[in-house]
């Protein structure tokens, strides 16, 4: 034991004291967080990770030597306390902490760490930069609010290790040092030392790795793995994060999704004592886009997608019937009750936010109590104006808003982006709330205009549908995948599906997405002979761990639940990761830098 803990040894944590531990003799350590000096009596809030316990030193009941250590206690030093826990007046009872009818009254006091005034406040009313935050990242993580976060991710890892071995699933590693597949996201590339001008890839999800498992009889697989995707940076990304991966033999959809909804309902429940309701709803990937412009959609609130494209088709308003006529549509969000909430100013803004999404622009219908006021109007007959009231159920007090585009994709993405906007702006979403859903039936590949070819919607694994393998040459992007999204309020927190378990199906799938057959053998032989040696059916899931952990901790920045995140620029601002190295270093590599 250290000399400066010789003879103490903590008894509890600062905030598990209870009435039963009054008049009891406690040791108690973690850092001063506050400090009053009243002259006879200093007062020091002692935190840990459980919370905060006052202290109280009392000149006349102390050795004096205890009480001159105790004036030189500042915030943040780190302190070791003995005393005996009372119950602190009526009057000075502090209703905001747990521990706010008890304190302390020290007799022995060890000061473990001294520390210099820090740069951030270790407050949950924090007021300052992000950047800052995050170069003195642990610090940050000494608040109260960053220690439940992160005290909730240990839950919610618990908890699910807990589901899956209780069903029958082994937890299994897979490597970390992987060959490189690029197909998809970027790899980070580790160079090899013994193996000169070769290099391997950190995983960008271990899929490869438990489908070989599923082959080796491992018939449920579960992991919570670290991934890596060397990709462009948005808010809710990180280039290395968590899954919880998951894998299972001799099973169809219904199996995997019937697995995952017991563990999503024990999981809430565990974590926010929230009980969800078996079946969750599902919806196919079309009608998804359909009705709510989103392959997530959220379903706290209304704002559906209402096609009219049938209705102006003819119209004098070319802006809706040249869409139409190429190939696109004219679709409208019918904000109910909110003509008076938002002002031109804030119609025009909105004008500008969909067209982030590629919309030309935005009309509107707002049914004024006085008369309509319109921005198309005088294209449109009595008779469709009439239509468009009924097909979108437009009342007085309703504002619709209309857009249209040759291409539907364009369409959805804004009417998506903006049925989300206007509930924020106008408060549609109640808070606490949980609306979870399955989206099915992806489509199993989009083309991709950059690279003139198909390529897989979710990854070049997945099954298509029975149904649909007799397009899979003659219309590929009519095929639907046996694949599944999992979305909570709006977020894909998990997505999976079944795989391919035939090397005839794989190879014609590669084929399809552009591989000949020596490159597909060359980027993924080592899966392709597996499959020669017996294959069982089967499926899987992977979770977001930081997504979910960040929707039920209720943040809207996935930085808050990752203890040592990465900024945009994937840079670790407080161990200035990466750096450069030395010369010897990358001789050893055979590496030659040529940055120009």
């Amino acid at each position: 034991m250290s000399d400066f803990l010789s003879g103490w040894k903590r008894t509890h944590y600062c905030a598990e004291p209870t009435s039963q531990n009054v008049g009891q003799q406690l040791v108690l350590m973690g850092w001063a967080a506050t400090w009053r000096n009243l002259g006879a009596l200093i007062f020091i809030g002692l935190r840990d990770r459980t919370g905060t316990m006052q202290l109280v030193f009392n000149e006349s009941e102390l050795d004096r030597q205890v009480f001159e250590l105790a004036e030189t206690i500042r915030t943040e030093f780190v302190i070791a306390v003995k005393g005996v826990l009372v119950r602190r007046a009526p009057d000075m009872v502090n209703p905001d902490m747990a521990t706010g009818e008890f304190e302390l009254m020290v007799t022995e006091l060890k000061i473990l760490s001294k520390a210099h005034t820090p740069p951030i406040y270790i407050d949950d009313d924090l007021d300052c930069q992000e950047q800052v935050r995050l170069k003195y990242r642990y610090l940050d993580l000494r608040r109260p609010r960053m220690q439940h976060i992160l005290t909730l991710r240990h839950e919610i890892m618990q908890s699910t290790r807990r589901y899956f071995a209780d069903n029958g699933f082994i937890e299994l590693e897979t490597p970390i040092l992987c060959k490189s597949t690029p197909e998809g996201a970027r790899d980070y590339l580790v160079p090899s030392r013994v193996h000169p001008g070769e290099f391997y890839a950190l995983p960008q999800s271990p899929q490869l790795f438990k489908q070989l498992l599923m082959m080796s009889g491992f018939d449920r697989y579960m992991q919570i793995a670290r991934c890596f995707r060397d990709e462009d940076l948005r808010a809710d990304r990180q280039p290395e994060f968590t899954q919880i991966d998951l894998e299972m033999s001799f099973v169809d959809e219904d199996d995997v999704m019937a697995v995952n909804e017991g563990y999503i309902r024990k999981l809430l429940k565990d974590t926010c004592d929230v009980d969800i309701e078996l079946p969750l709803r599902r919806i196919p990937y079309a009608t998804a886009m359909e009705r709510y412009g989103s392959d997530k959609p959220d379903l706290r609130f209304g704002l559906e997608l209402v096609d009219i494209s049938d209705i102006v088709g003819s119209c004098g308003f070319s802006v809706f019937s040249d869409a139409i006529a190429g190939g696109g549509s004219v679709r409208c969000i019918n904000a109910k009750g909110a003509g008076n909430a938002l002002t031109r100013r804030q119609i025009d803004e909105l004008t500008d936010f969909v067209k982030v999404y590629k919309a030309k622009g935005l009309a509107w219908m707002n049914m004024k109590p006085d008369g309509m006021q319109c921005s198309f109007a005088k294209f449109l007959t009595p008779e469709q104006i009439d239509a468009i009231h009924l097909r979108a159920g437009v009342e007085s007090g309703d504002i619709v808003f209309f857009v249209a585009d040759a291409k539907n994709s364009v369409v959805f993405a804004s009417l998506g982006a903006l049925r989300l906007e206007l509930a924020r702006r106008l408060k549609l979403i109640a808070p606490g709330k949980f609306e979870l859903l399955w989206v099915t039936d992806f489509p199993l590949l989009e083309w991709d205009e950059d690279e003139n070819r198909f390529t897989a919607m979710h990854h070049p694994f997945t099954s298509p549908k029975d149904e649909d393998i007799q397009y899979l040459d003659s219309d590929p992007g009519r095929v639907r995948a046996k694949a599944y999204d999992m979305v909570l309020n709006g977020n894909e927190i998990g997505g999976g599906s079944i795989r391919i378990h035939s090397m005839e199906l794989q190879e014609r799938m590669f084929e399809t997405l552009g591989f000949t057959k020596e490159q597909a053998w060359a980027r993924f032989g080592f899966l392709m002979e597996a499959f020669k040696y017996g294959t069982p059916p089967h499926g899987g899931l992977a979770y977001g761990l930081d997504r979910i952990v960040m929707l039920i901790a209720g943040t809207q920045n996935i930085r808050d639940v990752i203890a040592f995140p990465k900024v945009q620029t994937a840079a670790c601002l407080m161990s200035d990761a990466p750096s450069s190295v030395d010369s010897a270093q990358l001789d050893e590599l055979h590496i030659k830098l040529c940055l120009e």
